[in-house]
């Protein structure tokens, strides 16, 4: 949705304030000043700093102006590193993630609940208009199956597009899937069997939980650091201890903690892999989602004898609805393309199409440069909302990359009551049970900011700060 002009003109003074131009403290423009200046009405200017008022940014003095605000809210601390029970357990997500997946698609919702990108980007008109004019030329492809490993366009493409992950593939390594999340399962099942015992990051994507207790593994969750990531020590205590059969990690911006594993930590992993022989599936979708170049090097970067699947998708950078996923397997390879096709035969040709000839001919690049700063303001605007109008001792990552922020709450703050509190006033979150097999994380949400742009946004994390400070921890 595009920004009314008022909104425009408010983030034009809050670039300026931003930018250094207008420091605390100081007076902004009069109204009619501002008016001339921006070529806009008086009631426009009137709306802008009204908004920016709502924001906190500035304040009214009667019969004087506008002033920046002196004392700007301080970004939360972030998390401690999290503390699972150490041994695996069964799976139980399911039916709470199926309530929060629904709650995210009720009309009208202001959504901090589902992880989906902005779509109102040129680069996603282009797509679409590709298309458009694929489907209109037609051809045999495009009524065929395009059976395992995938349209051959489109994994050169990927193939080409590894080398900025550090990664030398070659077309033949890739199998095209239906989304990130069907190689992901498809990987699981290419090397454990129910009843398996599966390494995960603590807390992990429900998504994973919804998987590992579909097909009837037990997750073993790992202590992991809210900036840094996965615990190696922990990692090597608990292979040392339990049958592990896989390890399943997100080391660029995982889901929901957004920490950046460090590259010496990333070799020290594989060869803790190599040491006790176990296979790493590695879920890259947001690794281009990076707002402190260069992109990350994916760990599959470091393996030299297969045993890392690196799974990714377009439906972070791009658009969910695309479907298009994929999965370099190493030594997994052929086991993997059975299982492909025995699960769903197919992934769609014209998405496949799209994407193929977007990758070659479109401004991938600069689309994911447009997109990582937007999504970096949309970061650094929520965090001072929380810092502002959340209960204090309220804590939240800062993530480097993707778009979501892992909030740990006063300990007093249940969050599925917050999570439901919050609904009735149309606000969607992520509750904190949702990310761990044992359903621990009783204080924390997720909050995903890709859309979290606009005064409707804004109001709607007030509104929650409130709901949560109601529960019985206040400001002060």
């Amino acid at each position: 949705m595009s920004e009314t002009l008022y909104e425009q003109v408010a983030t034009f003074i809050e670039n300026q304030v931003r930018d250094g131009v207008y420091r605390p403290g100081e007076r902004l423009p009069s109204l009619r000043r501002l008016s001339r200046q921006l070529r806009v009405s008086i009631a426009t200017a009137q709306e802008a700093y009204a908004l920016l008022e709502d924001r906190d940014l500035l304040e009214a003095r009667p019969q004087s102006g506008h002033y920046v605000r002196s004392e700007p809210a301080r970004p939360p601390q972030p998390p401690a590193i999290s503390a699972p029970l150490p041994q695996p357990t069964e799976v139980r997500v399911s039916d709470l993630a199926m309530e929060v997946i629904q709650a995210n698609d009720r009309p009208g919702i202001v959504n901090f609940g589902a992880v989906v990108p902005m779509v109102e980007f040129p680069a996603i008109a282009q797509l679409h208009r590709t298309m458009a004019s694929i489907a209109r030329r037609g051809g045999a492809k495009l009524s065929s199956y395009a059976a395992p490993p995938g349209l051959p366009e489109l994994r050169l493409q990927i193939a080409r597009r590894a080398v900025d992950a550090g990664c030398r593939l070659s077309p033949d390594d890739i199998v095209i899937t239906t989304g990130c999340q069907e190689a992901l399962t498809l990987s699981l099942r290419a090397v454990a069997e129910r009843g398996d015992v599966v390494a995960i990051e603590s807390p992990t994507f429900y998504a994973t939980l919804q998987t590992i207790e579909s097909l009837g593994m037990q997750a073993l969750e790992i202590p992991t650091h809210p900036e840094t990531g996965i615990s190696l020590e922990a990692l090597e205590l608990a292979l040392e201890s339990w049958p592990v059969r896989a390890v399943l990690l997100t080391p660029s911006f995982s889901n929901p903690l957004g920490y950046r594993m460090p590259d010496p930590a990333r070799q020290q992993l594989m060869e803790m892999l190599r040491r006790h022989d176990l296979p790493l599936i590695e879920d890259d979708i947001y690794g281009d989602i990076t707002f402190e170049p260069p992109r990350p090097r994916a760990v599959k970067s470091w393996d030299r004898d297969g045993r890392v699947l690196l799974c990714s998708s377009f439906s972070k950078t791009l658009e969910p609805g695309l479907r298009v996923g994929w999965v370099a397997p190493g030594r997994y390879l052929e086991k993997l393309k059975h299982l492909k096709l025995v699960a769903s035969m197919a992934t769609a040709s014209l998405p496949q199409m799209a994407v193929a000839e977007f990758l070659e001919h479109g401004s991938f690049d600069r689309h994911l440069r447009l997109a990582n700063a937007a999504y970096r303001r949309r970061r650094d605007r929520v965090l001072t909302l929380i810092g502002r109008h959340f209960p204090a001792g309220t804590r939240a990552t800062c993530p480097t990359g993707g778009f979501v922020l892992w909030v740990e709450l006063p300990r007093q703050v249940d969050a599925l009551l917050l999570y439901r509190q919050a609904l009735e006033h149309g606000i969607s979150i992520a509750p904190g049970p949702l990310f761990s097999a044992k359903r621990r994380y009783r204080n924390f949400i997720r909050l995903s900011y890709a859309n979290a742009e606009g005064e409707r946004a804004e109001s709607a994390l007030r509104t929650l700060g409130e709901l949560a400070c109601a529960l019985g921890a206040c400001r002060t």
